[in-house]
């Protein structure tokens, strides 16, 4: 199918650049139904029913954007995608040119590292001195602030662009549905009978690179570390048997719980995935999705689509350009229904079969 059938007009000025003053103050596009409804975040517990699983991603954003200069003088920006050991790591790096290996580059005015090779986009990284890598981050890295959010870090952003849930270190970019929950609505939540479990995802940078083919059959989708345990698969069984339904909180949960279910039946799941959805991919985990809106042509507002319906969704998106809601990363939320399996692109081919 076609990536311009994923396209939608949206102002530039509806582009979240910065968080509400509380966690739950955002907006929610409810679709449900046919026709999408105007909510309130706060009041997602109308849409959760008593014995439904609320699953939440772990993740926790690592400061890491550095910035610096080669030994030449030349100005780098150096975005860590995934720490390897104490003191090698994956990265992009942003130059007037590509550092050729054995080029050093001085970060921070702090750390010394060294170019040790080139895989793909990214770029394997050696600090040669402040510790390990992880500590020389939360030192001196700045909070990795998604390209559309058109300012610099702020000291604020290390707790907002986090959620309250996070756990386990490795994302470089936020699973940003989970931003919306405070410690107090999930407590309310857990009092109304709702159960919670975790996955983990580490949301790496390749989230937010466009999609530079045509048609998505063309597209190689990036790998990002996830895993999905025991625990939460017994609560996905549990919550299946006696009739509740299995609430992804964010497109990272649906694309963890789907991974891991991807031989028919929802089993322990530990590795990389290259899951990419598209419109035509049969669900079998999840049954509702909570999720942030999403850039046009994305591979994102694709898995959107294929969940809730190639039309019914980017209906719904106009709706929330025409209602002025905030849009992306510390933008408002939607919550969907999944929508008519039928309910394809244009340009599907309807005798191919999807998985």
């Amino acid at each position: 199918m076609r990536v311009a059938d994923f396209d939608y007009s949206l102002p530039p000025e509806l582009i979240a650049q910065q968080p509400l003053p509380e966690r739950t103050g955002a907006r929610l596009l409810v679709l449900e139904g046919g026709q999408p409804e105007d909510a309130a975040l706060r009041d997602v517990a109308r849409w959760l029913r008593v014995g439904d699983l609320l699953v939440l991603n772990d993740t926790r954003v690592i400061p890491a954007r550095l910035l610096g200069f080669k030994a030449t003088g030349g100005r780098v920006e150096v975005l860590i995608e995934r720490i390897e050991s104490a003191d090698t790591a994956l990265a992009m790096v942003r130059a007037s040119k590509p550092p050729p290996v054995g080029t050093r580059l001085r970060l921070e005015d702090a750390l010394d590292v060294e170019v040790l090779g080139r895989e793909g986009m990214f770029f394997r990284l050696r600090l040669s001195n402040q510790g390990d890598f992880l500590q020389a981050l939360q030192r001196h890295g700045h909070v990795p602030l998604p390209p559309y959010i058109q300012r610099v870090d702020r000291a604020e952003d290390r707790e907002r662009y986090q959620t309250v849930f996070a756990a386990r270190d490795g994302a470089v970019a936020a699973p940003t549905a989970g931003l919306h929950f405070d410690d107090a609505m999930l407590q309310n939540l857990k009092q109304r009978g709702v159960r919670i479990s975790t996955v983990t995802l580490h949301v790496g940078a390749g989230t937010f690179q466009p999609v530079k083919v045509e048609d998505t059959d063309d597209h190689e989708m990036h790998a990002e570390y996830a895993e999905v345990g025991a625990e939460v698969c017994a609560e996905v069984a549990a919550c299946k048997a006696r009739g509740g339904r299995v609430v992804a909180v964010g497109t990272t949960v649906l694309r963890s719980l789907e991974s891991a279910a991807a031989g028919g039946e929802l089993q322990p799941f530990a590795g990389e995935t290259r899951l990419f959805i598209t419109p035509g991919y049969r669900f079998r985990a999840v049954d509702r999705l909570l999720t942030n809106f999403h850039l046009p042509q994305s591979t994102l507002l694709m898995l959107v689509t294929a969940f809730g319906g190639y039309r019914r969704v980017l209906d719904a998106y106009r709706h929330a350009v025409a209602q002025r809601y905030r849009f992306f990363s510390y933008g408002d939320a939607m919550w969907l229904a999944p929508g008519d399996p039928g309910d394809l692109p244009p340009s599907v081919d309807t005798n191919r079969h999807e998985v």
